[in-house]
């Protein structure tokens, strides 16, 4: 019996060459910039949680700016969602399988948003006099989704990193 095992591992086992760093930089680019957009909706999320688990709105920010800094984020959030589902992910989805319709990063996009309506509903009625805010209440709403949402925006800029 001949031994037909090669020491050659295939083309998608071998680990890819080194980037210069002009080609880091390059490939890189992207990841860094979705990180700053991630970054914003880290500080606005860490803003609102402190609130709630402070039991205590920032200083320098009345109510009505308050529910403003919520409905801003769960907009932005759903706008920048949107651009990667529509113009984005299907680029990538070519060459990263990670971006692929159904997989990881869009099912947490849909887990995200399961729980960022409610909270945007939420703060709609509070914005509206239908609610008083609560941020026991708040936190809760929050809690719901974001495990999930912290975890994709990190997820999301290591896939897209070089």
């Amino acid at each position: 019996m001949s031994d037909t095992t090669s020491s050659v591992e295939p083309a998608a086992q071998q680990p890819f060459p080194k980037l210069t760093a002009s080609e880091f930089r390059a490939y890189n680019h992207m990841a860094e910039h979705m990180d700053y957009f991630h970054n914003h909706f880290r500080q606005s999320w860490t803003l609102m949680y402190n609130a709630c688990v402070n039991k205590s709105r920032p200083k320098g920010l009345s109510l009505r700016q308050f529910i403003n800094t919520g409905l801003t984020f769960c907009h932005h959030l759903e706008m920048h969602h949107g651009i990667e589902e529509q113009h984005i992910f299907p680029v990538l989805a070519k060459k990263m399988p990670a971006f692929q319709k159904e997989l990881e990063l869009l099912t947490q996009h849909k887990q995200i948003h399961a729980g960022l309506d409610t909270f945007q509903e939420y703060l709609e009625q509070c914005r509206d006099g239908e609610s008083e805010l609560r941020l026991e209440e708040m936190k809760a709403l929050m809690d719901k989704f974001g495990g999930v949402l912290w975890a994709h925006l990190d997820d999301e800029v290591k896939q897209l990193g070089a």
